[in-house]
């Protein structure tokens, strides 16, 4: 069955290069990104979780937390870490999850349910589309989902963007127009009228059409 956006995230309890963890719990309150790679000791996903490293209290700051996932044992992921390190010039300080069952990837629909065997014998062409991005809410579902060709490294700097949208849209009435960032005028949603608007917004907005008001964001 494939997986939409407000779907509840499918659990999982899975080794990592932290431990085990349940993914649920390691959550908590907070939110989550899941992001996968097809095989350790590639040169796009070195790259990708060396940038995460780097960013990662940017996440901490919006109280996300980041789990990445590679097709390999966490054997594999600890020699390949030292590689990231070096070339993201930054610690590792997140899980990696080591999925050599390929459940993850399946619950997730990175595989067909049916794909068989182990990472045993797999290479990053054969494990090709592993590489999505998932971020899940403190409900537990997921909010964003987001597929990449093995050849185009992750625009991050986009996941956390786009975090900044949900979190504040799920707080207040509003939503965000294209190429928004933090401090940018927001829409009032359509849902909204303009008598419960002024209430909200006593300082008034811009009408650009009946159904398109932007507004100050809300603190």
């Amino acid at each position: 069955m494939s997986l939409r956006i407000n779907d509840q995230a499918p659990n999982f309890q899975v080794e990592t290069t932290q431990g085990k963890i349940d993914f649920h719990e390691w959550i908590g309150d907070g939110w989550a990104v899941l992001f996968s790679h097809p095989k350790d000791f590639t040169p796009v996903c070195t790259t990708e979780l060396g940038y995460m490293a780097k960013i990662q209290p940017e996440f901490e700051k919006r109280n996300t937390k980041i789990i990445a996932l590679s097709i390999d044992s966490t054997g594999d992921h600890d020699k390949w870490l030292k590689d990231v390190e070096d070339v993201g010039g930054s610690a590792v300080n997140y899980p990696v999850i080591a999925d050599t069952d390929l459940k993850v990837a399946k619950l997730y629909n990175m595989f067909p349910a049916d794909e068989t065997g182990s990472a045993d014998g797999r290479t990053a062409m054969t494990n090709a589309t592993v590489r999505s991005v998932f971020v899940v809410g403190p409900d537990k579902n997921i909010k964003l989902m987001i597929v990449y060709p093995m050849t185009t490294g992750r625009n991050f700097d986009e996941i956390l963007r786009v975090i900044d949208s949900m979190q504040l849209t799920a707080k207040h009435k509003v939503a965000t127009p294209v190429n928004w960032k933090q401090g940018e005028d927001v829409i009032i949603v359509p849902g909204v009228n303009n008598e419960e608007a002024a209430k909200v917004y006593p300082d008034g907005w811009e009408t650009v059409t009946p159904y398109l008001r932007k507004v100050k964001q809300p603190s």
